[in-house]
C-alpha cells in the first residue's frame, strides 16, 4: 500500500513526490523545461513577435492552389493585393495583370497601389482593360472591349504557360520577367470579364486546369457567382456588401479605393 500522492513504477520507486515535501507532480507546468506551460513558446516563432527581414528570393513549399473570390462587397481586389504583398515579402515572385483596370473619370491617373507594388520587390503589374466593363459608359464600343479581353486572356495563357516552363520549387529573380515564371499569378476581374460574355467561363476553367503544379493563382471579379469554378477552385470567397459608401453617393476616395 502507497500514499495517494505516490504512483509506484516496475523498478519500486516513486514516480512522482509528495507535494506536501515542496516537490512537484510529473507534468507540472512549474517543472523542468517552461515551455510546457507556455502555449506560445511552442509555437513555429517561440512566441516572440515577429521582425522583419531584408526580402531575399526564395520559393515557396506549398502554393499550387486556385482561388477565386467574388461578390458585390468592395475588398476582392484589395485582398488580392494583400496577399500577393504577404507572398512578396517572403521573397516570391508575384504578379498582377488586370483585366479591367484601363482608367476612370472617377479616380486620378496615379494609383496608390501601383506605387507600392513599384516599391515591393519581387510584385509586378500589368493592366490592359477599360473601366466601362463595370458597367459604366466610357463612349467604347462592345467590340473594343471584347478585344480588349481577347488580348488579356491571350497574356494569361502567356503568363501561365511561362510559370509551367519555369522550376517553381526555385527561387525566381525578384525582378526577372513575369514571362518566365512567377510563384503566384494574381488575374484581377477575369470574372468580370466572364460574367459579361467577354472570355468564354470554360476558357477560364481551361486556364486554371493547366496550370503548372507549383503555380498559386488568384482570380478576382463579378458580382455573379462563378459555379463553373465549382471542383475546379481550392478556395471560394465570396465578399458580400453589407453597406458601401457609393451608395450614399461617394465617389472612390484616394487612399482607400485607389
Amino acid at each position: 500500500m502507497t500514499d495517494d500522492s505516490d504512483t509506484i513504477t516496475d523498478g519500486g520507486e516513486s514516480s512522482e513526490t509528495d507535494p506536501a515535501d515542496g516537490g512537484s507532480r510529473a507534468g507540472d507546468p512549474t517543472d523542468g523545461d517552461s515551455s510546457d506551460g507556455d502555449p506560445a513558446a511552442r509555437t513555429p516563432g517561440g512566441g516572440a513577435a515577429p521582425e522583419p527581414e531584408p526580402v531575399e528570393p526564395a520559393a515557396p513549399e506549398e502554393f499550387g492552389l486556385v482561388q477565386a473570390w467574388w461578390g458585390d462587397g468592395k475588398g476582392k481586389t484589395t485582398a488580392a493585393m494583400g496577399m500577393g504583398f504577404r507572398a512578396a515579402g517572403h521573397g516570391y515572385r508575384v504578379h498582377m495583370l488586370q483585366f479591367m483596370k484601363g482608367g476612370a473619370d472617377s479616380v486620378e491617373g496615379v494609383r496608390g497601389e501601383y506605387n507600392a507594388i513599384a516599391a515591393m520587390p519581387g510584385f509586378s503589374y500589368e493592366n490592359a482593360g477599360h473601366y466601362g466593363w463595370h458597367g459604366l459608359l466610357d463612349g467604347s464600343a462592345d467590340d473594343e472591349h471584347e478585344a480588349k479581353a481577347a488580348a488579356a486572356f491571350d497574356r494569361a495563357e502567356a503568363l501561365v504557360a511561362g510559370a509551367a516552363d519555369a522550376d517553381l520549387a526555385a527561387p525566381l529573380p525578384l525582378d526577372g520577367d513575369p514571362d518566365e515564371g512567377v510563384h503566384m499569378l494574381i488575374l484581377d476581374e477575369l470574372l468580370y470579364a466572364a460574367d459579361r460574355g467577354l472570355v468564354d467561363p470554360n476558357d477560364v476553367v481551361a486556364l486554371a486546369e493547366s496550370k503548372p503544379e507549383g503555380l498559386e493563382l488568384v482570380l478576382t471579379g463579378s458580382h455573379a457567382e462563378p459555379e463553373y469554378l465549382e471542383g475546379v477552385a481550392d478556395l471560394i470567397s465570396n465578399v458580400r456588401k453589407v453597406a458601401h459608401p457609393f451608395d450614399a453617393g461617394h465617389r472612390a476616395r484616394r487612399g482607400t479605393e485607389y
